[in-house]
């Protein structure tokens, strides 16, 4: 193991270069050794009794045109998932709904929309609209809208936005296994977009999809690598969705997550480690040992998006049986200033850029693309 005030790591202690191997023996340590030294590495870096807690704000619903095959908002598969919002949430919307959040605890509005890369024109105005509304609220505000470019960023942050999330999803690896219509490079570039901005980084990804071991250790390694880390690293359980090539998936089990938090923690320091998609499945004591673990932060509501998610009452119980404190906004970064359209340095550079399309075929995803269209 390195030692923590060798060059690799930053005066922070921070380490950006773990091994693969590293990580596999962290991740596979006896349950309870594991379980001590996150906690112990969790309780140096965070208060071990607060948790942050973000409301997730989908502004476009399906119709994605990427085959991402974990996701029900593609257009190219036959799911439950209608294409919703189709002229997007409005302003006022996207204001009552964070007033909603706020007033049952968040701190925090992330937004999603369903779009390959953002392109510059009246939508992208309007979320930047939507930005400067939610942060002059006091709220922390989040976006995830694909990818974007330099100057799109420079524009979010402008508008007050807090953190931008674009997940790696899995290691670069299999990525190939699980998406044929972007580049792993393109997620990357994505993020060094938004690293030349006060904005900070959201990125995790999701275990549960077939993949093994050496990916979700390559996962972190990809994560952990980056300098500095994502302040918020979301870690995700696939909740498998009829008509999507991974409908049939194997629940993961809650020891996985529990493994998977706590390996996050260990390596990802000074990160919040994000409690995401999957809770359904977990009981509140396996969620328990994940905040145990160094998970610090909860998506509440009752949607992830378009996957089910505990009621935000509940969860508020929940934390509240286990003396957990919900986190104030801008408790780990000062707000961002919010600068109006009219007196903006950055403009729209009517940008459409043409990101990464890989040529190879993902045969499971065909398949699931057929059936649509032989409906």
């Amino acid at each position: 193991m390195c030692d923590h005030n060798c060059q690799c790591s930053n005066n922070d202690g921070t380490r950006h270069n773990w091994t693969t191997e590293e990580i596999i023996a962290i991740y596979n340590k006896p349950l309870m050794e594991l379980l001590y030294e996150a906690a112990t590495v969790h309780r140096k870096y965070h208060d071990p009794n607060s948790v942050q807690v973000s409301s997730l704000l989908s502004i476009k619903t399906g119709g994605c045109s990427e085959d991402c095959a974990y996701c029900p908002q593609s257009a190219r598969y036959e799911t439950e998932v209608k294409i919703e919002n189709a002229d997007m949430m409005s302003v006022s919307q996207v204001k009552a709904q964070t007033l909603r959040a706020k007033s049952a605890g968040a701190s925090r509005v992330c937004m999603g929309a369903a779009w390959r890369n953002v392109k510059d024109g009246p939508e992208f105005e309007q979320v930047l609209e939507m930005v400067r509304t939610i942060n002059k609220l006091d709220m922390e505000v989040c976006c995830t809208l694909g990818m974007i470019t330099e100057n799109q960023a420079q524009r979010l942050a402008e508008a007050g936005l807090y953190a931008y999330n674009h997940n790696l999803d899995t290691s670069e690896d299999y990525y190939k296994e699980i998406i044929s219509t972007r580049s792993y490079q393109d997620r990357l570039q994505t993020i060094e977009n938004v690293r030349k901005t006060n904005i900070t980084v959201c990125s995790g990804g999701i275990i549960g999809m077939g993949e093994a071991l050496e990916d979700r250790a390559n996962m972190l390694v990809a994560l952990s690598t980056l300098n500095p880390q994502p302040e918020s690293v979301p870690i995700n359980a696939l909740v498998p969705v009829e008509g999507t090539p991974l409908e049939d998936a194997e629940p993961v089990a809650i020891w996985e997550m529990v493994r998977m938090v706590a390996t996050a923690r260990i390596v990802m320091p000074r990160s919040q480690v994000r409690l995401s998609a999957g809770r359904t499945q977990m009981s509140q004591e396996g969620q328990a040992l994940c905040f145990f673990a160094g998970a610090n932060s909860i998506f509440a509501g009752d949607k992830l998006l378009t996957t089910p998610n505990p009621d935000i009452n509940e969860d508020m119980r929940m934390l509240n049986e286990l003396g957990i404190r919900i986190q104030k906004p801008f408790e780990t970064h000062p707000q961002p200033a919010t600068v109006e359209a009219a007196d903006s340095q950055y403009h729209s550079l009517g940008e459409n850029p043409k990101w990464t399309r890989p040529t190879h075929k993902i045969e499971r995803n065909e398949e699931k693309k057929r059936v649509k269209v032989g409906k």
